[in-house]
């Protein structure tokens, strides 16, 4: 086991949800933690507010694209890359798991066995983790060591 899958793993034992694993990931490549940011993201769980409605894995790693390039303060501005970054994220999402699950909405990922959170999302994270990392250093971002 990797050790983001380790690291997946250990947090999704704790109770944090995809789209909080993802952002705590990204935090911790920054050698940070933001227990706000976390508790802010959890409206994205389970598919926006427990609906169902887009993947918490999906909406979480456009936040951590959005923590390395987005634009936090009235005087910095957002990297022009960003909004390239986040259509490639979900077109590669769409790709690698709509098509395997029939769609990139929570409740089609899960087609409705509460087991499939633990059989499909872990991959799911790393997986996406995975592609999160690859954008960003393809785009000039340095990310902490994050294992493997």
């Amino acid at each position: 086991m990797s050790d983001d899958m380790y690291r997946i793993a250990e947090l999704a034992q704790q109770g944090f949800c995809c789209s909080q694993v993802l952002v705590m990931l990204g935090l911790e490549a920054q050698g940070k933690t933001d227990p706000d940011l976390v508790r802010a993201v959890h409206g994205l769980c389970g598919g926006i507010g427990w609906s169902g409605d887009t993947c918490g894995t999906l909406t979480g790693a456009a936040c951590v694209l959005g923590l390395y390039a987005g634009r936090g303060l009235a005087e910095e501005t957002a990297d022009w890359r960003l909004s390239a970054m986040l259509r490639d994220l979900v077109e590669w999402f769409t790709e690698e798991y709509g098509a395997l699950y029939g769609g990139i909405r929570c409740e089609t990922i899960l087609d409705g066995s509460p087991m499939n959170k633990q059989v499909r999302c872990p991959g799911i994270i790393a997986g996406t983790w995975e592609k999160v990392n690859e954008l960003l250093q393809g785009n000039a971002y340095e990310l902490g060591a994050t294992g493997g």
